[in-house]
């Protein structure tokens, strides 16, 4: 019997849109596109991606599905995730899934997704999102499954039925296995992800996603109870003020400075 892996994709707002492509509104909270900027699949999970197709050319009989949860999505952008090499691709698409930012919510419907897909493997996602940059869905998620979780990956491997990371640390990495069924959270240090062949391309052209409502995998609204709230949503200001502190000489002036900044009681 094949390994499946289980790879998290969300599609995101083009992290490079330039300011005057999109606008905030405060009274919404929520971002607003002004410009029509194709999004973007999320870049770390581009990493995950990535790292599920390197087990699969190691040699094992493995299986990938792509799963993602929202309330409109871009096939073409989607379908990159299938032009990469991966086999399937699952899309949990409804009109409640629109501007979701809870992260509990996300992983919730992840979770209720991933019970109807099956047996699984190894659930592999991306570090962190480039939207909310929360970092917190495969780890809820893991939570909610009842499974392990190595966070913070650089590479990936499948080994007599155990994955083996290496974690990353601030000054190196550790490296860490766990029994299988995981989730494993894949960060940029991975490698740039394969471009998309042409004969992945065509391939990927012939495939449907499987799409399923909020319904199908046995939610309702009810389910989607935020425990997050915004109070706020704002582009920061930036403000900047220097005062030059002059004296006779050097000594002079850091004398200066010093009574300046006690006055101030940064010091």
């Amino acid at each position: 019997m094949g390994l499946h892996i289980i790879a998290l994709a969300k599609q995101v707002m083009d992290p490079e849109t330039p300011t005057s492509g999109y606008r905030v509104d405060r009274e919404a909270k929520q971002i607003v596109l002004t410009a029509q900027i194709p999004p973007v699949i999320n870049g770390f999970d581009e990493n995950s991606l990535e790292a599920a197709l390197r087990i699969k050319d190691a040699g094992e009989e493995v299986k990938v599905t792509v799963l993602s949860a929202g309330s409109s999505f871009t096939m073409d952008v989607m379908k990159k995730a299938l032009s990469m090499g991966n086999d399937d691709l699952v899309l949990v698409q409804d009109d409640a899934l629109t501007n979701i930012s809870d992260s509990l919510i996300t992983a919730t419907v992840l979770a209720a997704a991933i019970r109807k897909i099956g047996d699984f493997d190894l659930i592999l996602a991306g570090r962190q999102a480039s939207d909310w940059d929360n970092a917190q869905v495969p780890l809820i998620l893991a939570e909610i499954l009842d499974l392990p979780c190595i966070p913070l990956t650089r590479k990936v491997e499948v080994k007599d039925g155990q994955v083996q990371c290496e974690h990353i640390l601030e000054n190196g990495y550790s490296t860490i296995s766990s029994a299988l069924p995981a989730v494993v959270t894949v960060s940029n240090e991975l490698g740039e992800p394969r471009y998309p062949n042409i004969r992945n391309i065509m391939a990927a052209a012939r495939k449907t996603p499987t799409t399923w409502t909020l319904a199908d995998i046995g939610l309702g609204e009810g389910d989607l109870t935020p425990k997050l709230n915004i109070v706020d949503l704002f582009v920061p200001e930036k403000q900047s003020q220097c005062e030059i502190i002059e004296g006779e000489d050097e000594a002079d002036a850091g004398r200066k400075l010093a009574l300046k900044l006690r006055e101030a009681k940064l010091v």
